[in-house]
């Protein structure tokens, strides 16, 4: 009896041996499977998951979800094909509307120096007027266009933002002043370094003090803190927290202004997120504040 109990008792062992290792190897073909999944999602490649493992119920399922890659990878190659078409198709429309405004413009500058009535002179300024706005919507736009389609032109190098700041600020002096606005301007002595692309973030600090100069109430500041952290700051009498959460939004003016076409802020947030920035709006007592930040460089 007790040679059978020792027979059966080696048996019931050999069985739960093996069926540990089988639960070990799907465990492990699951992970593979978990991590070869999120990987393919996060990286755009043509490879695709394979297992260690020959457990055919978990190839099976790898190559289920292969299947599924493989169509997301062709949707993803068609996406980005229309959408480099599409971004292709606006810079050259709007390359094209630049050579006719200019002309009108031109035009415009002879007819002014004519001979004419009043009623005409009205008529000839508000034509002037709208060229004009449609010439800048139009090079903003290009602009615009040209930003989209720059992000692998980039050239990411150390730069002290302490500096670039400071010469934005210097070349927005007049501007400011002739607004009434004198800038409380808070910078550290501690140099701080982000690797960024020095015209861009130029271009940002541009954006925002134009921005600035526009719609302020009369007050701006300016901080950059020791944590890299960037803000400005300044009273925007009339602005609500919707319209200060679509401020970059493509298009979207805080007033229907006949200078403002709602790109600037735009183009500023397509900077900073292909330099893996961050940059958010917020509205409080009438009070506008800008967030602006980047990665810090990791230091080994």
């Amino acid at each position: 009896m007790e040679i059978w109990f020792g027979i059966f008792a080696g048996i019931m062992a050999a069985v739960f041996a093996v069926l540990f290792l089988k639960i070990r190897i799907l465990q492990k073909a699951a992970r593979e499977i978990e991590h070869g999944f999120a990987e393919k999602l996060k990286v755009d490649t043509n490879t695709l998951m394979e297992l260690s493992c020959n457990d055919r119920h978990m190839w099976s399922l790898a190559e289920a979800i292969n299947i599924q890659l493989r169509e997301l990878q062709k949707q993803r190659h068609q996406f980005r094909q229309g959408d480099l078409e599409l971004k292709n198709a606006v810079l050259n429309i709007s390359h094209d509307l630049r050579t006719p405004l200019t002309a009108v413009c031109g035009y415009l500058d002879l007819l002014e120096e004519e001979e004419m009535p009043k009623t005409a002179k009205r008529y000839l300024a508000v034509i002037r007027s709208r060229t004009e706005a449609m010439a800048r919507l139009t090079e903003e736009l290009f602009q615009y266009s040209v930003v989209l389609s720059s992000e692998d032109k980039l050239k990411k190098e150390p730069v002290v933002i302490n500096s670039i700041l400071e010469e934005s600020i210097a070349a927005y002096y007049v501007s400011l002043k002739e607004r009434g606005i004198a800038p409380k301007v808070q910078i550290p002595e501690q140099k701080i370094v982000r690797m960024l692309d020095r015209s861009a973030l130029s271009r940002i600090f541009s954006n925002l003090l134009q921005n600035a100069v526009k719609y302020s109430g009369g007050d701006l500041d300016i901080t950059l803190t020791e944590e890299g952290e960037i803000v400005f700051a300044n009273t925007a009498p009339g602005l609500t927290k919707v319209q200060a959460g679509r401020l970059f939004d493509r298009f979207y003016t805080v007033e229907t202004a006949e200078k403002s076409t709602g790109l600037g802020l735009s183009i500023s947030k397509v900077l900073v997120l292909q330099m893996d920035g961050n940059i958010s709006a917020e509205y409080e007592k009438s009070r506008l504040t800008i967030y602006l930040s980047f990665p810090s460089i990791i230091k080994n």
